[in-house]
Formats: structure tokens, sequence, C-alpha cells
């Protein structure tokens, strides 16, 4: 009777210690480039937070807006000083109004620029639309300057405190856009505006645009519509 040697143990799956198949180790875990904070809508947070805080200066200028209109359709006993319609240059605020609404352009060819990367050109159109946007509100300064010669001052009577808190906050609006603008284009300076980070300008272009269509509105309502 002969002896038959013991199998050897070869590595297999009844072995817990055998190596496991190559179908069957677990993937590694894969590491891309990092992606911004998405939202169930698709938006980034800060975007999304852009959109939210625009609705709500829509209902603020509405109710700037609609309080003006309700106080000149007023006849209001013993008014004091001018009617704030009878002072509106109609020409030199068209003017006004073309530089501000030729800023969006600007405001868009700097948004190109920076998803191209192109840092040179992304400087000059953020420049470009910071000095429009201050053009602007050099001349609603100069407005409120001749309308306070005329003798229509911001208490003067209802229409001139509406019509200076409308137009006035809007240039508020208006100065921090630009400042807005100044510190991308100091951040385009620095390098750190790459275009990974272009929904940055973005997001101050939709600010900026915003800024722009309640001037469109506030022209044509204020100035145009009597």
């Amino acid at each position: 009777m002969s002896v038959t040697d013991a199998p050897t143990d070869q590595p297999g799956t009844d072995d817990p210690a055998a190596p496991l198949a190559e179908h069957d180790r677990a993937p590694a875990p894969e590491h891309g480039p990092a992606e911004g904070h998405a939202t169930s809508t698709g938006l980034s947070n800060e975007k999304l937070a852009m959109w939210v805080f625009l609705g709500s200066e829509c209902l603020l200028f509405g109710g700037l807006i609609s309080t003006f209109l309700l106080l000149r359709s007023r006849e209001i006993v013993d008014q004091v000083g001018p009617d704030v319609a009878e002072l509106y240059d109609i020409p030199f605020t068209s003017v006004s109004s073309f530089v501000l609404l030729m800023s969006s352009l600007t405001m868009v060819l700097a948004l190109a620029a920076a998803q191209r990367n192109d840092q040179p050109r992304l400087r000059t159109w953020l420049a470009t639309t910071a000095l429009l946007g201050a053009t602007f509100v050099a001349g609603q300064v100069y407005e409120f300057t001749a309308f306070v010669r005329e003798g229509l001052g911001f208490t003067t009577n209802l229409q001139s405190s509406a019509f200076y808190v409308l137009t006035g906050f809007h240039g508020v609006h208006v100065t921090i856009g630009i400042i807005m603008l100044m510190s991308l284009f100091v951040m385009s300076i620095r390098g750190s505006l790459t275009r990974q980070r272009s929904e940055t300008v973005e997001i101050v272009g939709l600010y900026w645009h915003f800024v722009d269509v309640v001037w469109i509105i506030i022209f044509t309502v204020v100035y145009l519509i009597r």
C-alpha cells in the first residue's frame, strides 16, 4: 500500500488568505478635480445666492417705483417747489442711459475673456465697464446738482423725496457694482482670477446686468411716461 502525498495548498477561493482575483477587487476611489458645490437647481451656491438677492432687489425697486408713481399722480395742495417733471433734461439723461447700457456689452466681453483665460483683455473690459459706470454716476450727480440749483431739494416736496430716493438708490447700486468690478480687476492682476474662477466674473455680471435693466425701467417710467 503506497502512501500518497498530501495535496499541496493552492491559492483559491476556498482559502481565506488567498489573494482576491483582479475582478473581485474594489476599485480605488478616483480623486478628480474639485467641483463647485452644486445645488438641486444645477447652480452653484454662489450663483443661486446672487439670484435670490436679485429677486429681493426686484421687490425693493418695485416698491420705490410704485411709491414715486403714486406721489407723482396725486394732487398735493400747497406743494412747495417746482414739479420734478418740469426739470427733466431728457437728451442728457438719454445719453447717460446709453452709456450705462453699453457697459452691459463690455461686461459680456469681460466674461468671454475670463472664460478664455485672456487676462489682458479681461482687465481691459473690466476697466472699461467700470469707467462707463462711473460716467453714468457722474452724470447723475450733475443732474442732482442742477435740480438743487432750480430749487428742487430732497425735502422740497414728496415728489422730490421719492425721486431722489429712487434714482439715488440706483446710483448707489451702480457704485457698488463699480467697486466689485475693480475688485475683479485687482484679482486679475494678482493672477487669482483664472479660467476655473470665471464664474466669479459671471456672478458680478449678473448683478451689473440687473442694474442696467432696472435703469431701463426707471428711465422709461420716471422720465418718459408722464
